[in-house]
């Protein structure tokens, strides 16, 4: 019998999806059980008090977690999130409850010894829930006591090879998506991007010295399969600066309805879309309207193309990405916090990825703006935030980018032009006195 009634929780089991209520149960059924012999470091009954506390959550309407100070392993000031219950007498089990961040592997690639020795330590030493993965990317450990702690970390990092990750005032842990290990559009290596940035950058990651959170993202392709373009402060989207190739027999195949030339990859099998119009699912969605088709031949207007990849995707047998492949770096992207919900703005078009030379192009854009951010930001303000606050103009100064039509997002809205002294000193009064040299007697 449960220790605890959960009657609004079962609820949550009554749909057809997974519930994560049904796994929380289960382990707390494994623990009761001790059926793996594990010695537990933390209270047998961890689970399912932690079920217990998420039922009076429910049922008060607000949370019974508190925020009671920092706690870490010595020498980090990240990695480690402080969870403690206000319910402490009602629920033992969760008086402390910690959750850790690990680092994840580039791609999220894992061998079964490693996710076995992984939840062994979990087993014991904390309460064996895990979130595989979290919106940040790490694999989230959740649920185990202070004097654990350092015992966890001990034996991630001199028996696993393993470090934690990022939480505080720091850069977060890097995620990527699969990238060239297993994607025909990867116009760049993202993993190794990834874990370049993440052992170079290992100090900021782990030692807070940053105004609030900074997070890196990779999307090797503009189809932006870990969504970095609206969750990181830096996005790097891969991109081509060069033509998409174009099989002119293929596209009059996907034109002439061919059963082996199934639109869009043939992802919408089970359901009669009707024959397929070119016109309307290709041409007409195509957000610059760079495209046309006359006399059986695709036209491509390379130079309004923005790389959306719209039409990749729909006719993917016909169309392929260019072979001139870089990125794109994006920032300012984040969730509500001080002023909303923000996606990210281009910053340089295209940037080489070339890591012979340890990737400098893109760490000098890193480093130029963090440089700016750590002087200029307020306490919690995110690099989005300081944009706006002090324009992106400023960003293009501190980055050294020269000003590019891709960098605006609307028209001028202020009616006011105000120039610095060099350049009325150097511009205008000089080109004055050439004026009055040549046209007035």
């Amino acid at each position: 019998m449960a220790k605890h009634e959960t009657p609004l929780l079962d609820q949550l089991e009554s749909g057809p999806w997974p519930s994560f209520v049904s796994d929380m149960k289960q382990q707390a059924e494994v623990r009761a059980k001790n059926e793996a012999g594990v010695e537990f470091q933390i209270p047998q009954d961890a689970v399912e008090d932690l079920l217990g506390v998420l039922e009076l959550s429910f049922k008060h309407g607000r949370t019974h977690w508190k925020h009671g100070g920092i706690v870490g392993v010595f020498g980090y000031g990240g990695g480690v999130i402080g969870r403690y219950c206000d319910q402490p007498q009602s629920f033992p089990g969760v008086a402390h409850f910690h959750t850790m961040r690990v680092a994840q592997p580039c791609g999220k690639y894992y061998k079964t010894d490693y996710l076995r020795a992984l939840t062994k330590i979990w087993d014991m030493r904390g309460s064996g829930i895990t979130n595989m993965h979290g919106a940040t990317g790490d694999i989230i450990l959740l649920g185990t006591t202070t004097p654990q702690i350092e015992e966890i970390f001990y034996e991630l990092t001199h028996n696993m090879n393993q470090d934690l990750g990022g939480s505080g005032s720091n850069l977060r842990t890097p995620a990527d998506c699969l990238g060239s290990s297993r994607c025909e559009y990867a116009c760049y290596d993202s993993n190794a991007l990834c874990h370049f940035l993440t052992n170079n950058y290992q100090d900021e990651l782990h030692r807070p010295a940053f105004p609030y959170k900074f997070k890196f993202k990779f999307d090797a392709c503009p189809n932006g399969c870990v969504a970095s373009i609206a969750r990181s402060d830096m996005s790097f989207i891969g991109t081509w600066r060069d033509a998409i190739k174009i099989d002119q027999d293929a596209v009059n195949k996907y034109v002439a309805n061919d059963s082996a030339y199934p639109a869009n990859a043939g992802a919408h099998k089970g359901k009669d879309w009707g024959p397929f119009d070119i016109e309307k699912e290709v041409l007409g969605l195509c957000p610059t309207k760079c495209m046309k088709f006359e006399n059986k031949t695709l036209k491509i207007d390379n130079s309004n193309c923005t790389r959306c990849m719209h039409c990749i995707n729909t006719m993917p047998r016909a169309l392929r990405i260019g072979d001139d492949r870089g990125l794109s770096v994006l920032v300012g992207a984040k969730a509500p916090i001080v002023d909303g919900a923000q996606m990210g703005s281009l910053l340089a078009p295209f940037v080489e990825v070339n890591p012979d030379n340890d990737y400098e192009a893109i760490t000098s854009i890193i480093e130029n703006i963090w440089d700016w951010w750590m002087e200029e930001g307020k306490n919690r303000e995110r690099l989005g935030e300081l944009i706006m606050r002090q324009g992106f103009q400023k960003m293009l100064e501190v980055t050294g980018i020269d000003p590019q039509p891709q960098h605006v997002a609307y028209p001028r809205t202020n009616p006011y032009i105000f120039w610095k002294e060099d350049e009325v000193t150097g511009g205008w009064e000089r080109d004055v006195v050439e004026y009055r040299k040549h046209h007035l007697r």
